[in-house]
């Protein structure tokens, strides 16, 4: 059977390990054995702590350079000997930011092909979160968040000084992590399994997304829209049974909009899970309704008549007086989405707790529907929309929790 190496690249926090696992268990699901060899493992077990300085990353430190070769070479090793028995495909998962260290590479495994599969995002909201989840890591362990973040940041810094883009490799691939899309690709000769690996790189990965309503605020018991309501004491107690619902479920990925009655939804789940990351992400806030805002709809129809029949002709693109429309909402929600999934790096729960219009758009990107019937998917307060979008499966189901 053939055989192949795949070799990670580019900057930390691009998404290289999460696009690497990917890559194992797409390859996995259709019975190919495939390892997955961490150049940071190796580092952390070798060297513990003493790796965890930025200065250790230095191209102009000539010891901390020996070591990540030596690293680097006990990696590549441990790859070739992998596929030398019964593996299919090696994955060598770290920056290989250089053209020097990819050179290398390619001395060292001459007996398969190799692809190198380079990882892009310059999103800086998903970078800079990147960053700060990578802050969680051991080696930081001593630090405050803030330190920790200075130092990873430094660390990015003495990389970018050696990263080179894939240009003279015959090989290679470029995926934009956030965007799940090919930007570039260079593939001279046979390459085993590549269309895989490549549809691989651009489907939709989520393994659990739980897409939830707030629950019921004072506005809508007065029948307005917009605003920054509170939650009711019945909307606690759907915050409650909630979290209640989830208890046995891992979610360790918790988004919210920046609006109370997301946040206060959430409250219960990150009680309940001190170890989550909980994130409010602005493009998860609910329609802006202009000068519409906390107004109830006999209220728009007596002071808005015209804007409130154009509503009613073609709520999908219609726009709120000075606020926003369906329409406008698909490019910050879709953002919003791609970012939420990235931060949350293919990991077993996702949630995003979102409001009535922001989850119809939400799961119009899942699940297909005309436009002119997007404003009217069904978004209940005591019910949640389970989501799994892999290579391989797709599930969609609304979930009663109350």
């Amino acid at each position: 059977m053939n055989k192949l190496y795949v070799v990670m690249v580019g900057l930390p926090a691009r998404g290289k390990s999460t696009m690497a696992r990917r890559i194992r268990e797409g390859l996995e699901a259709e019975d190919f054995r495939v390892e997955v060899f961490n150049n940071g493992e190796i580092r952390r077990s070798m060297l513990g702590m003493d790796s965890a300085e930025p200065e250790f990353y230095d191209p102009d430190n000539a010891e901390g350079r020996a070591r990540r070769e030596e690293i680097a070479r006990l990696n590549i090793a441990a790859a070739r000997d992998y596929l030398a028995g019964d593996g299919h495909v090696a994955i060598l998962d770290a920056t290989n930011a250089s053209r020097a260290r990819r050179a290398t590479i390619e001395a060292m495994l001459t007996d398969h092909p190799l692809l190198f599969v380079e990882c892009v995002n310059d999103d800086p909201v998903a970078l800079g979160a990147a960053i700060r989840r990578k802050t969680q890591m051991p080696e930081f362990a001593r630090d405050t968040t803030q330190a920790a973040m200075e130092s990873f940041t430094k660390r990015i810094h003495y990389y970018e000084r050696m990263y080179a883009p894939c240009a003279d490799e015959s090989c290679w691939v470029r995926v934009d992590t956030l965007e799940n899309r090919v930007v570039g690709e260079q593939i001279g000769g046979r390459v085993p399994y590549y269309h895989r690996i490549r549809d691989i790189l651009v489907s939709a990965w989520v393994r659990n997304l739980y897409l939830v309503r707030h629950g019921e605020t004072y506005y809508n018991v007065e029948g307005r829209i917009g605003g920054d309501s509170d939650l009711t004491l019945r909307g606690q107690a759907q915050a409650k049974e909630l979290a209640a619902y989830f208890a046995g479920t891992e979610v360790p990925y918790i988004f919210t909009s920046t609006r109370k009655r997301s946040a206060q939804t959430a409250a219960p789940m990150r009680e309940a899970r001190p170890e989550a990351t909980v994130m409010a992400l602005p493009e998860f806030d609910e329609i802006d309704a202009g000068e519409c805002e906390s107004l109830r709809y006999d209220d728009i129809r007596r002071r808005f008549p015209d804007a409130f029949a154009a509503r009613q002709r073609d709520k999908f693109h219609y726009v709120y007086p000075g606020g926003e429309g369906y329409v406008t909402l698909r490019e910050r929600v879709e953002r919003g989405v791609r970012r939420a999934l990235f931060l949350a790096g293919g990991a077993p729960g996702v949630m995003i707790i979102g409001h009535q219009a922001i989850n119809r758009m939400i799961l119009s990107h899942f699940l297909y529907r005309r436009t002119e019937d997007v404003p009217y998917i069904f978004i209940p307060q005591t019910q949640f929309y389970h989501i799994v979008a892999t290579q391989r499966k797709k599930l969609f189901e609304l979930v009663r929790f109350m």
